[in-house]
């Protein structure tokens, strides 16, 4: 089993995106993050439905780096539950899974 982690994560916008995939990947907790603008997200909240516009952040890192990760987009993150959500990489480029290994601390 591969220990590498896609981490699916939801922002309240662009600048919050930007401000936790530039803090992830500075602190060697992801090595690259993606901010994606322009989500509209359909959720459950406070007994409502919720329709929302939210930046996305698609960070790629280490399966022993999930909870230092996970933890740190909540003390930077505004929102009261955010998402994080890790995923396993099955497969990819060798070239690029290599140096992903290598860039996470």
């Amino acid at each position: 089993m591969s220990d590498l982690r896609l981490i699916y994560i939801t922002a309240s916008s662009s600048d919050e995106a930007a401000t936790i995939a530039r803090t992830l990947v500075a602190e060697r907790l992801a090595a690259c993050a993606n901010v994606i603008d322009g989500a509209r997200s359909f959720y459950w909240w406070e007994g409502a439905v919720q329709d929302e516009r939210e930046a996305l952040i698609v960070a790629k890192t280490l399966e022993h780096c999930v909870s230092a990760l996970t933890a740190r987009v909540r003390e930077l993150h505004s929102y009261t539950v955010p998402c994080v959500v890790a995923l396993p990489i099955l497969d990819g480029n060798a070239d690029y899974l290599s140096w992903l290994r290598a860039q996470v601390g």
